[in-house]
């Protein structure tokens, strides 16, 4: 603790958010003062270290590597000290902010957030919807879900849900579906961004020498999925995606054939940050909430 005598608050202050939010405007911004005022704090504090913290560029300022180490501690420092000071606000200490995938947010999670709340009715909830993955470390986000293969650096990872790629279609569209030569007859839905493709599970399910007619592309799986649902054509799809659609039936799945995407759905939490109960408890919650989906599922996967 009496290393801290050597430097001021402010300064360390400055350092860190200058560090997380990558340039002086936008850490002046955040804390409220002019970038002249950071950049003087930034000098001050070198000077009471002895040594450099940042490398000064044309682009701005950009941490050495000694300046990534002591970044990445006081952002750790800063969080535990907002979050000391959030223990005197009920509605702070009780916020869970998680971030997640719009596609995933609207047609799965959101639907089922009453029944968290029901559960867990003292906690507030911020969804922080985007598809930019959001930096656990340098972040107030306590819980991401993402899809991918869980490789995510500094963080601690558990697989929600392995996914699995199939066709599904409106009930008009699956109704002129005898046998997979088929599927040529109609359009393919094609999410612009997707991981995956129709290949995979045409040789999953032993099918050869069709070629897929082209159909609508969207840059939003939840428009594919919408366009499915209107008859438009034959989308490949993946279970939390299409699981209440096929569940109500305004979408079918024709052959009961998935293929491994070797991909997943993973819950995401901070590595050097220890798990609130809040966070226990929303584990538990989206846990028992994915395996009623599979169970409901219609047929079942």
């Amino acid at each position: 603790m009496q290393a801290l005598n050597r430097v001021h608050l402010n300064g360390l202050r400055a350092v860190e958010a200058v560090y997380r939010c990558g340039s002086l405007q936008r850490a002046a911004d955040e804390l409220g003062v002019s970038p002249s005022a950071v950049s003087q704090q930034i000098n001050r504090t070198e000077s009471q270290l002895g040594r450099a913290i940042f490398e000064r560029t044309s682009g701005g300022l950009v941490a050495n590597a000694f300046g990534q180490t002591m970044g990445a501690r006081l952002s750790a420092g800063f969080r535990e000290l907002a979050a000391a000071v959030a223990l005197a606000d009920d509605n702070a200490a009780n916020m869970l902010v998680i971030s997640v995938a719009p596609a995933f947010a609207s047609r799965w999670l959101v639907p089922r957030l009453s029944r968290y709340q029901a559960l867990y009715p003292n906690v507030s909830l911020r969804i922080d919807a985007s598809v930019q993955i959001a930096d656990l470390d340098r972040s107030d986000v306590d819980v991401a879900i993402r899809m991918g293969k869980g490789d995510w650096p500094n963080t601690n990872v558990e697989l929600l849900l392995a996914q699995e790629i199939f066709p599904v279609c409106a009930p008009g569209v699956a109704a002129q579906i005898k046998t997979p030569a088929d599927l040529a007859k109609f359009p393919m839905i094609a999410d612009q961004n997707t991981m995956f493709s129709s290949e995979s599970w045409l040789k999953n399910a032993g099918i050869e020498n069709i070629s897929m007619k082209s159909g609508p592309v969207f840059t939003d799986p939840v428009l594919c999925i919408e366009a499915a649902i209107a008859g438009q054509g034959i989308m490949l799809a993946w279970q939390l995606l299409a699981a209440d659609a096929l569940a109500d039936g305004r979408l079918v799945d024709p052959f009961g054939s998935s293929a491994k995407s070797g991909l997943g759905y993973y819950l995401a939490t901070p590595k050097n940050r220890r798990p609130s109960e809040n966070v226990n408890g929303f584990k538990r919650w989206i846990f028992a909430e994915i395996q009623s989906t599979i169970d409901r599922m219609c047929p079942p996967r």
